[in-house]
């Protein structure tokens, strides 16, 4: 059996515009015998090996007992913690919730967080290496602008796989390496609701034993003819590990002063992450009230107050992400990606070029921008709140730029879209809620970053119960919708005003753009070049999508 594999390819989120080769082959011996090879291979992570359908013969481990917060929703308020192994590999945990957990396609799952650690038993004083020795595994509830919401998790060993059933979240996935042989370990966990960056409910450390869970990972290279049978039986090769974003804020800030609003990080290497983007960590300082995100936790991020918000991770300078143009040839995508947009972006320019580092400026722009928004609800006139996002605008929110980047008609980069009443309950979608090509911010995005008063933003409406119903003559998608009008006021009536106001807010930022490398190496003269092009790029994109009304410099003076 002969498998052809591309990595994705194309979008802002990927490492390479081309189709990529990934060649391998299985052949099945009738002994028993199972040979792999492999050709042309652009790939530098993958599991090689043997890892078949576990049987599901599960062993308990442990049951750790929460305190109860009755004052919560009932899917926030886990009560217990139960850990069991199954075919002695794979580590399940469940948390139990005082009621039913919140389903994926729910809304609301948007940034509802669990997570569990394992730490080892010994004091970090007397341990090399006590960072190898702690496991933390999330579950994270994620929805992109129009697709349906869903859990992820992150951590390593775990499944991606997330299982909501009754009331129980539960993960699984196999302990790594680093806590091989580990006797017992103490097991801590807690649950972060959207929009409050601190956990809202937490178990604190007990201790439970963990003996009998076996590891299957094995360095191929280094066995024998003697060693096995195994059941199961894999090598994984991985870039290098993701960074803190708290230790990559404190380098730069320790090293060179509490001076950036900002921190934008790229790196001429790859770290071990499947999407060539990164997601943003904030709101740090800042101290600006009436937007639904309260700063935090400023010593970890070795801040005063000034630091705001920064990349979770580096940009790799080979992804599409940090190119000036599309290359030559680069096949035509959906309208999700630039090359999309091709024609229409070159024909506002003399030299028939789009703006450079487009894909970029979508990154910056709306990772940035989520240091105000997208978190807000508002209250409307009888009396009923509802959420305008959560994190990104809901499809539905009419949320067109006030000062475009490079087309006519453009919807937030924090999500939303244009939409066009036909006064016959449809709307038509102008202008989706997807960030490509980079567009600006609209009238409550300003308001919510103190560059234009209340009495500026427009009043404006939000669709709900969308419903498809065909496409117009060029192709944009028609729903039928119930409208509902929103203002401003709603938004004060729910989140109180905006802190310190127009008059008073903010109105100079500086990012530094951060270049990574691994330890010992000089950055490249591209990644340099690059990294160098986005920060000339950035200001001018700032400037042009606040309508001047705020300046950006990237210094590290």
């Amino acid at each position: 059996m002969t498998w052809d594999i591309t990595e994705p390819f194309g979008n802002i989120q990927d490492f390479t515009w081309f189709k990529t080769i990934n060649r391998f082959q299985l052949v099945l011996h009738r002994n028993g015998w199972i040979e792999m090879s492999y050709k042309e291979l652009a790939a530098k992570d993958a599991i090689v090996g043997i890892y078949p359908e576990l049987s599901g013969t599960g062993r308990f481990l442990a049951t750790v007992e929460a305190e109860r917060h009755s004052d919560l929703a009932a899917h926030l308020d886990v009560r217990k913690l139960n850990l069991s192994v199954e075919d002695g590999t794979r580590l399940k945990v469940s948390f139990e919730m005082r009621g039913p957990a919140l389903r994926e396609g729910d809304p609301a799952v948007e940034g509802l967080t669990y997570r569990v650690y394992l730490d080892a038993q010994k004091p970090v004083s007397t341990s090399a290496n006590a960072d190898q020795k702690k496991l933390a595994w999330t579950a994270r509830g994620i929805a992109w602008h129009h697709r349906p919401s869903r859990y992820m998790a992150f951590g390593p060993g775990v499944s991606r796989k997330v299982i909501a059933s009754g009331n129980t979240i539960t993960l699984e996935g196999v302990v790594p390496s680093s806590l091989r042989g580990l006797q017992q370990a103490s097991v801590s966990a807690e649950v972060v609701a959207p929009g409050h960056p601190d956990p809202v409910a937490r178990i604190t450390p007990h201790v439970i034993r963990l003996s009998g869970i076996r590891n299957p990972e094995v360095h191929l290279s280094s066995l024998t003819r003697k060693d096995g049978p195994f059941a199961v039986v894999y090598e994984a090769f991985h870039y290098l590990t993701l960074p803190r974003p708290q230790d990559l804020s404190r380098t730069v800030i320790k090293a060179l002063g509490d001076k950036f609003d900002f921190l934008a990080y790229y790196s001429d290497f790859r770290i071990d992450n499947q999407e060539a983007g990164t997601p943003s960590d904030g709101p740090v300082g800042g101290n600006v009230t009436g937007i639904a995100a309260p700063m935090h936790d400023l010593e970890s991020y070795c801040t005063e107050g000034r630091f705001q918000w920064e990349y979770v991770q580096p940009v790799y300078v080979g992804s599409n992400q940090m190119q000036e143009w599309p290359p030559h040839g680069a096949p035509v995508g959906s309208d999700h990606d630039v090359t999309y947009y091709l024609h229409q972006l070159a024909e506002r320019s003399p030299d028939g070029k789009i703006l450079p580092y487009n894909y970029a400026m979508s990154q910056v722009g709306h990772e940035m921008g989520h240091r105000w928004a997208a978190f807000v609800s508002a209250k409307l006139k009888g009396g009923e709140t509802i959420q305008l996002g959560p994190v990104h605008w809901a499809r539905g929110l009419q949320a067109p730029v006030a000062f475009p980047y490079q087309r006519p008609t453009e919807a937030s980069a924090m999500g939303g879209s244009v939409w066009q009443d036909n006064f016959d309950g449809t709307y038509t979608q102008l202008d989706d809620d997807y960030y490509v090509p980079a567009t600006g911010y609209s009238y409550l995005d300003l308001y919510l970053m103190g560059l234009i008063s209340p009495s500026e933003v427009p009043d404006f409406f939000i669709l709900q119960n969308l419903v498809p119903a065909g496409k117009d003559a060029n192709g944009h998608p028609i729903f039928k919708a119930d409208r509902t009008k929103v203002t401003i006021q709603d938004v004060i009536a729910t989140e109180g005003p905006r802190l310190p106001g127009v008059d008073h807010s903010q109105k100079k930022f500086n990012t530094g753009i951060v270049v990574v490398v691994e330890h010992g190496h000089p950055p490249s003269k591209e990644l340099l070049e690059r990294a160098n092009g986005i920060r000339e790029r950035w200001i001018d994109y700032w400037e042009i999508t606040t309508g001047h009304r705020a300046s950006m410099a990237a210094t590290p003076r």
